[in-house]
């Protein structure tokens, strides 16, 4: 019977990715395709994948594949292949990342999702194939040039904080569901204006070009690849480079650098510093951005209460953590900053 779903420990199989000394690259890609069985097709990639040594997320979902994976060098032929035999995905393109270590992800996890990004559009009449324009970085470029051109930034306040682009307009939101209606209100007195929306990869912008034009708007345009394929190709064409900062990823890397430039404070101490990373403390988890100073001091945790349960015997931690609910925890301290803003204030 074929296994489809992994079977070992996660703590194990971090170990075993920081011993590993295969090379692997990291890419990512969606596509927005109808796929009629989610489940089916979430079993064959895991299969398929898994035979690849494949490590990563992808969410499938009836308006298609969200993908961000690790795969060996050595299978990124028989990788690209794999795709290519299935229609929708042929020559698809591949976002490979920036600052890549090759120990992005540890496990393979397939998961099918009723969209694959929660948006909490329930419009019917809302019809995704009918998107903005792709620009991609010459374009981008020139176009924001003009300084009537809006860039609006599509990612969580925590990415926006250490890295976009010059002058891009920040939708204050920890969530895309809570950005799209943001975005409407926020340009409603602009619908005539240019219109360019960007994210990572390109898939949140994407989805929030239709739903913008959906509300109105005329000139939308989104940076095709998002910000990891713009970059790509402003290095590869020697233009200049308008991101500034860190581009953050959802992976173990947590961001990879793009410019020197530090735009983010340390959420303890507010010394420059623009390393995010996860409370050590397990039944905390919170994601902040901490200097190595307070790394030190805090042995990884984001306070000292936090610091004081982590010193504990790891059996006292499971107790303490017993009951409690799981949840995503993001550090909330610019939180008033960004209310007031969206709000004129």
């Amino acid at each position: 019977m074929s296994v489809l779903h992994n079977r070992i420990s996660r703590r194990e199989l971090k170990a075993r990715l920081e011993n590993d000394t295969m090379p692997r690259k990291t890419i990512s890609f969606y596509l927005y395709t109808p796929i009629p069985d989610p489940n089916a097709f979430r079993d064959d990639w895991y299969l398929q994948l898994t035979g690849l040594g494949v490590l990563g997320r992808i969410y499938v979902a009836t308006e298609g594949v969200n993908a961000q994976v690790s795969v060996p060098l050595a299978q990124f032929e028989a990788f690209r292949a794999f795709l290519d035999r299935q229609e929708p995905f042929k020559s698809l393109r591949l976002n490979t990342a920036v600052d890549d270590s090759g120990k992005s992800f540890f496990v393979l996890d397939v998961k099918v999702k009723e969209k694959i990004v929660a948006d909490g559009i329930d419009d019917p009449s809302f019809d995704m194939q009918q998107k903005g324009r792709y620009v991609d970085a010459e374009q981008f470029n020139r176009l924001t040039a003009d300084p009537d051109t809006l860039v609006i930034d599509m990612r969580n306040h925590y990415e926006y904080e250490v890295g976009h682009f010059k002058d891009a307009i920040e939708v204050p939101s920890d969530t895309f569901r809570d950005q799209l209606p943001m975005a409407v209100d926020m340009l409603a007195d602009r619908k005539d204006r240019n219109i360019i929306m960007y994210c990572t990869g390109g898939i949140r912008c994407e989805k929030a070009s239709a739903w913008m034009l959906h509300k109105g708007f005329s000139n939308v345009f989104h940076l095709e690849g998002g910000i990891i394929n713009y970059v790509r190709q402003t290095r590869d064409l020697a233009l200049d480079n308008r991101f500034i900062g860190k581009n953050f990823v959802f992976d173990e890397r947590l961001g990879e650098r793009i410019s020197e430039d530090v735009l983010a404070h340390c959420h303890i101490c507010g010394n420059p510093c623009d390393t995010h990373v996860n409370c050590a403390n397990t039944g905390c988890h919170l994601l902040f951005i901490q200097c190595e100073e307070c790394r030190k001091a805090y042995q990884g945790c984001c306070s000292k209460v936090c610091s004081d349960i982590h010193r504990l015997p790891e059996e006292e931690q499971k107790v303490m953590r017993k009951g409690q609910r799981k949840k995503h925890n993001i550090f909330q301290k610019s939180r008033a900053r960004l209310k007031a803003l969206y709000a004129g204030g």
